[in-house]
């Protein structure tokens, strides 16, 4: 895949538009502002950033971030037939990482993990990136909060700086770190954007009002502080 990026040019918006129907059957689908391999590999939740060109299909969207990614639909995975399938996600806040590739429908590897989780899934060798953090040549450099006394990173690397070493090997750019003279310039690509909405799911604008419902119908805020001895002590006033 990185070698097929490097060679692209503008994707063609029909052809993307008729990539997105024939993924996402039973949605409706809507065109709207999109943006690059850079920005959009993580959009709103309902929009998806997209392109197609010959061989190669790129698609951003939410609904792929799956824990256990050999669960992806079967759809999906049978629109990838003669070709290679990559699945790659990540999440900062919760240190998350997965990734998966398939060739030809049949899945080779799929790793997802966390520090909270642990390992959620480990299908597959590991790939050539992976060793030298199975290896523990790449540990971890993190350091705990003072209320976790000392405890060590409870994986042997961070599932970032994995993440961000399986991005490039498998698709040719990186999100933070150095980049390297060879790497896919992802600013420069340019994705297509769709909303998109389940027919048969919940209506946003409904999620919208129960979400304001909800909100409506809790009690005033309370606020707290930490104690000397760890605990939270609610305060009185401001």
């Amino acid at each position: 895949m990185p070698e097929l990026l490097r060679r692209v040019g503008t994707s063609d918006l029909d052809r993307t538009a008729t990539m997105m129907r024939r993924l996402y059957p039973g949605w409706e689908i809507e065109e709207c502002d999109g943006s690059n391999l850079w920005d959009g590999v993580y959009p709103p939740k309902g929009t998806a950033y997209a392109a197609s060109w010959p061989g190669v299909e790129v698609i951003g969207d939410q609904s792929v971030m799956i824990d256990a990614p050999s669960q992806l639909p079967e759809h999906l995975v049978a629109a990838s037939a003669d070709r290679r399938l990559i699945l790659h996600a990540m999440h900062s806040v919760v240190d998350w990482l997965a990734f998966a590739v398939w060739e030809d429908g049949q899945l080779v590897r799929s790793l997802s993990l966390s520090p909270d989780s642990g390992i959620i899934e480990n299908i597959g060798e590991p790939l050539p990136f992976e060793l030298p953090h199975w290896a523990g040549d790449r540990p971890a450099d993190v350091i705990p909060w003072p209320d976790e006394d000392e405890e060590p990173y409870p994986l042997p690397f961070h599932p970032l700086e994995l993440g961000e070493d399986a991005l490039r090997a498998l698709c040719g750019f990186i999100q933070e770190g150095r980049p390297q003279p060879d790497d896919v310039d992802a600013d420069n690509i340019r994705l297509h954007g769709f909303q998109v909405r389940y027919l048969h799911g919940p209506d946003p604008a409904e999620q919208e009002v129960e979400l304001q419902r909800a909100v409506e119908a809790m009690g005033p805020p309370r606020e707290f502080s930490l104690g000397s001895d760890g605990s939270l002590i609610e305060r009185d006033g401001p």
